[in-house]
């Protein structure tokens, strides 16, 4: 090994360490709410596409009525 490769690999494996103790300090969330929250987020992604799905449907019929004429 390189001597040059030595303050990467010491580098690294300090970054590696610190990101683990970091990540045991994180609150997870519960499961209940983690289920919640992401129906919640599936529900308003619904909504908002049929809106715009609606909209979308309503500029074209409106235009293509204006330009076959």
């Amino acid at each position: 090994m390189n001597k040059r490769d030595l303050p990467f690999q010491n580098k690294a494996t300090g970054y590696f360490g610190e990101v683990r103790a970091e990540l045991a300090k994180v609150v997870w969330p519960k499961r209940e709410e983690v289920v919640k929250l992401t129906a919640t987020v599936v529900m308003i992604s619904a909504i908002v596409s049929a809106y715009l799905g609606a909209l979308d449907y309503i500029f074209a019929r409106t235009l293509e009525l204006l330009l076959v004429r």
